[in-house]
């Protein structure tokens, strides 16, 4: 028997130029860039109801942003970045959620978003050369191009530890935690995942709640950030010297605006490098890594000063000697994994009403009705808190129903690990474009400077197009395999293939084993896409 609905969503439709899905920061750039600057027809679709993307969702306790607030955030408009003061160095998710409406509002974007619509599916329709997209709602649209903008730390990972829903308390996952909060007075809380997350929310969790047992897998390095109030002088010379800022920030290896250095970490004595890393470990932040030697990321014997001098700082502020080595970490290369940066993170082990598990020691084997078991006891709970990261850079993209040229579903294509071409396109799927998809820099970057940097050259591209009167461009399967080799190729030559992270997809069990991020800096990536463009979009096959 006929569908009545369906019939009803396929007479109904809408035709515009172009569909962006997600409303985070990508998106509503690439709204702001489409519709204002290149003056289309626009929709973005976002799950949420409200605008924000990952600064939406994470609302967990202590979720901060890990890059400093004054170069985390738009450079397109001087306006904009001379009107907003951030309170502090490194702003909380409310401040940062509070930022991007803002953004929303100043250049009339919500207009044009429709808040709590989740994209189901894109098909790509070879007979009109557009995308047919439609939502959960059953709301269909017709579109020359589709841009995604989906985070690429979106779809949560909730492990399916078994037992998990006998569980008589409440849980929760740090990437979709609850619009009111959760108090944790006078309750028993576990927490499982030692990530950037879990480092952010342990210390909030363990001064509220009755008792929190950590179950850590895997120890990680983390710098503190060193986080404080930006002084009225402060702001006074950052809005003075925010072109140059800006400028810093598109030309160095991860978009932070420190000045690059060469020197080698075994090229000073140790009396010297000890200075660096005293003096860095005090400023905190990223520059830690980014601002002290040029080869902590390719060297081993360069990485493990950096790595040595850490775990001596664990030894140094956990009181407990056993539970300071279980904190340090041996099995991975500083920087290998995503390099948190917390406030009180190891301190927090000194509380009597907090515990450290060893999960690689002692594994879990279950959660029961009245909390976990591992396979030396019972750790009895009334909440439990996932901080268990995310399907990173494809899981968001893998969760809607996209199919290309010939109806190939893209988890078809990505069956055996994500193929891109630059980060940017995938073969067989025309004018679909992937802001900091797998492929680019993306999660390695300061990601504002990453998103700009991809929307801008998308608009361009579509700019290119339209005074050519092109209808339709597609990366080559030649250009695609050659980038995927080169990608992966770069990423040999580091320390990142070392650990077992979310960079390759090791956290999602079954998921394809390919490093996805392009680690070769965004200068050689940004010079790569511009000459790319010049060449009359290389490696990409336009037609009419």
């Amino acid at each position: 028997m006929p569908d009545p609905q369906k019939n009803q969503a396929d007479a109904d439709f809408q035709r515009l130029d172009a569909v962006v899905i997600g409303a985070g920061f990508a998106g509503l750039y690439a709204l702001y860039r489409l519709r204002d600057v290149l003056g289309l027809d626009v929709r973005v679709y976002e799950t949420g109801d409200g605008v924000g993307g990952t600064w939406y969702w994470n609302r967990y306790p202590g979720a901060r942003c890990d890059s400093e607030s004054f170069y985390y955030s738009y450079s397109f408009s001087e306006e904009l970045e001379q009107e907003w003061e951030w309170t502090s160095k490194y702003p909380e998710q409310p401040e940062i959620l509070s930022y991007l409406n803002h953004v929303a509002d100043r250049f009339d974007l919500r207009r044009d978003i429709r808040l709590a619509t989740k994209v189901a599916s894109a098909t790509f329709d070879e007979t009109q050369g557009l995308w047919d997209v439609r939502t959960e709602h059953g709301e269909r649209v017709l579109c020359q191009f589709v841009i995604t903008a989906v985070g690429c730390l979106s779809a949560a990972n909730v492990p399916d530890i078994p037992g998990r829903d006998s569980f008589e308390g409440d849980w929760y996952h740090t990437g979709a935690w609850p619009k009111e909060g959760v108090d944790f007075s006078g309750k028993r809380v576990g927490l499982i995942g030692t990530g950037s997350t879990g480092i952010q929310a342990t210390p909030e969790i363990a001064a509220q709640a009755e008792h929190l047992t950590v179950f850590q897998r895997t120890p990680n390095f983390t710098v503190p950030a060193r986080n404080a109030k930006l002084s009225p002088e402060q702001w006074a010379e950052i809005k003075q010297n925010y072109r140059a800022i800006r400028k810093k920030t598109r030309e160095t290896h991860a978009g932070f605006p420190y000045t690059p250095t060469q020197r080698s970490a075994l090229a000073v004595s140790d009396e010297e490098r000890q200075a660096i890393y005293e003096q860095l470990w005090e400023e905190g932040g990223f520059k830690f890594m980014w601002g002290s030697f040029s080869d902590i990321m390719v060297d081993r014997d360069a990485n493990h000063t950096a790595a040595e001098f850490i775990r001596s700082k664990i030894r140094e502020m956990v009181d407990d000697p056993e539970v300071a080595e279980k904190l340090c970490p041996t099995d991975h290369p500083y920087g290998s994994k995503r390099p948190p940066i917390d406030t009180n993170y190891y301190v927090t082990f000194n509380r009597d009403n907090v515990t450290l598990v060893d999960i690689k020691e002692s594994p879990i084997v279950e959660i029961t009705p009245k909390g976990v078991r591992t396979q030396d006891g019972e750790y009895e709970l009334d909440t439990i808190v996932f901080a268990t990261g995310f399907d990173a850079m494809t899981g968001s993209l893998l969760r809607i129903d996209i199919c290309g040229a010939g109806g190939v579903p893209l988890a078809e294509k990505w069956e055996a690990g994500p193929r891109t071409y630059l980060g940017l396109q995938i073969a067989g799927f025309p004018n679909l474009f992937t802001i900091t998809g797998p492929g680019s820099p993306s999660v390695l970057l300061n990601m504002p400077v990453a998103i700009e940097q991809h929307v801008d050259w998308i608009s361009g591209c579509i700019e290119h197009m339209r005074e050519r009167g092109l209808t339709r461009i597609e990366a080559s399967e030649e250009a695609e395999d050659a980038w995927v080799e080169h990608v992966n190729e770069v990423a040999k030559q580091t320390l990142f293939y070392e650990a077992k992270s979310w960079y390759l997809g090791a956290n999602v069990p079954g998921k394809p084993r390919v490093f996805m991020p392009y680690v070769a800096g965004q200068p050689l990536y940004r010079e790569r896409c511009e000459a790319v463009a010049k060449a009359g979009y290389e490696g990409f096959e336009l037609s009419a």
